[in-house]
C-alpha cells in the first residue's frame, strides 16, 4: 500500500505516519514529489488496520499496490526516477552512452580505451576487474589490481567507471572504487547480494538474467529499494531463446513495458544481447527508438586481442559511428544524447 499525503502536509505530518508504520511492524519508504509526499509500506498488508493510519493529520488516501513489486511500480511514483552518477544524469531527457572494454586487462589498455570513449564524447567508462564466466578455465578478471587500474583511469580522464560486484564480501571494495556498482545477469537473483546494495548509497545497474520474466526482473530490483537505495537502473541484456546466430535474444519488448510499469530508468546492451559485434550499431538504433535511457557497450581497442568478448565489441571507429547515429536519433525522438 502507499500512503498519499494532502499537499500542506509537512515534514512533520510525514515523520508521524512513518512512526505510526514502524510501531505496526511495517517498513516505510518515503518518496518526496514535487507537488506532494507518498508513503510506501512494506509489508504483509494483510494484518494492517487502514484506519490506524488513514486518521492520521495531512493523511489524504491509503491505495493499495496489487503488483507483487511496489517500490518499483509507477502506483508508487508515477514521475521517472532519474538516477545521478556523480552529476551524470541517467533516465531523463539525456541519453546516456557508457563503453568499454569486457576485462580490465593492463593500465596500458583501460587508458588508450578511456581515451577513445571520452574522444567519443561518452562520460562513463565500463571495464569488469571481477568477471563470471560460464567455464571456470576462462578468464575471471584482475580482481582488486584490476580496480585500483580503474580508479587511476578515472582520475586521469575524469570519466565516472561502472564495473560487475559478484559477492556481498565485495561490496565496500567495490563501491570504494566504482560509481555504479553493476549486478550482472548470473547474479540478478542473488537476494543476499541485492539486500546488501541495498544498504549502499550508490547507483546500482541490475542486469536482466537471460530466462527472467518482466514480474522476476522488477522483484529483483525491489530487494534494492526495499532495503533503502532507490538508486536503480535496470538493464536489459538478451534472454535465451531456440536463435542459434546471436548470442542471446535481445527482448527490446521490455523497454516500453518497463516505461508502462516502473519508473525506473532502463537501458540496453546489445553486446551480450546479440554477442556480434556488426549487431550491434543496428540494434542500438533500434533500442533507443524504443525508448531506452542508454546503452552499455563493449568495446575494445584491439578486439582480436581482447582476455573476453572480443567478438562483441566494436573497434574505436565503430564506436565513434554509434554515437553519431545515436544523436541522430535522440533528436527524432525528442531527447540528447549526453
Amino acid at each position: 500500500m502507499i500512503v498519499l499525503m494532502k499537499h500542506e502536509a509537512v515534514e512533520q505530518d510525514v515523520q508521524r505516519v512513518v512512526e505510526r508504520i514502524e510501531k505496526l511492524g511495517f517498513k516505510a519508504n518515503v518518496s518526496k514529489g514535487v507537488e506532494r509526499t507518498v508513503i510506501g509500506i512494506i509489508g504483509d498488508e494483510r494484518f494492517l488496520n487502514k484506519d490506524q493510519i488513514s486518521l492520521l493529520p495531512n493523511v489524504e488516501n491509503i491505495i493499495p499496490i496489487l503488483k507483487p513489486y511496489k517500490l518499483a511500480s509507477r502506483e508508487f511514483q508515477p514521475t521517472d526516477s532519474v538516477i545521478s552518477v556523480d552529476g551524470v544524469l541517467v533516465g531523463g531527457s539525456e541519453i546516456v552512452i557508457m563503453a568499454g572494454p569486457c576485462s580490465v586487462e593492463s593500465e596500458e589498455q583501460m587508458l588508450e580505451s578511456a581515451e577513445i570513449v571520452k574522444k567519443a564524447g561518452i562520460k562513463i567508462l565500463r571495464g569488469g576487474a571481477f568477471k563470471p564466466r560460464t567455464s571456470p578455465y576462462s578468464f575471471q578478471g584482475m580482481g582488486k589490481e584490476g580496480l585500483k587500474i580503474l580508479e587511476k583511469t578515472k582520475r586521469l580522464t575524469g570519466l565516472k567507471i561502472i564495473t560487475e560486484v559478484m559477492d556481498t564480501t565485495e561490496i565496500e571494495l567495490v563501491a570504494e572504487y566504482a560509481d555504479i556498482l553493476q549486478v550482472g545477469a548470473r547474479n540478478m537473483q542473488n537476494t543476499k547480494l541485492l539486500q546488501n546494495l541495498g544498504k549502499i548509497k550508490k547507483p546500482v545497474l541490475l542486469k536482466r538474467n537471460y530466462s527472467a520474466t518482466l514480474a522476476e526482473f522488477l522483484l529483483s530490483a525491489e530487494y534494492i529499494l526495499s532495503n533503502g537505495n532507490d538508486q536503480v537502473i535496470l538493464c536489459e541484456r538478451g534472454i535465451r531463446t531456440f536463435v542459434e546466430y546471436t548470442r542471446n535474444t535481445l527482448d527490446l519488448n521490455i523497454v516500453p513495458a518497463i516505461k508502462l510499469l516502473s519508473h525506473l530508468p532502463i537501458i540496453v546492451d546489445p553486446s551480450h544481447g546479440t554477442g556480434r559485434h556488426d549487431f550491434i550499431i543496428p540494434m542500438s538504433r533500434a533500442a533507443l527508438a524504443a525508448g531506452a535511457d542508454g546503452l552499455i557497450v563493449e568495446m575494445h581497442p584491439k578486439p582480436e586481442e581482447a582476455t573476453s568478448d572480443g567478438e562483441q565489441s566494436l573497434k574505436p571507429e565503430k564506436l565513434f559511428q554509434l554515437m553519431k547515429e545515436a544523436d541522430l536519433i535522440a533528436n527524432a525522438i525528442g531527447r540528447t544524447l549526453l
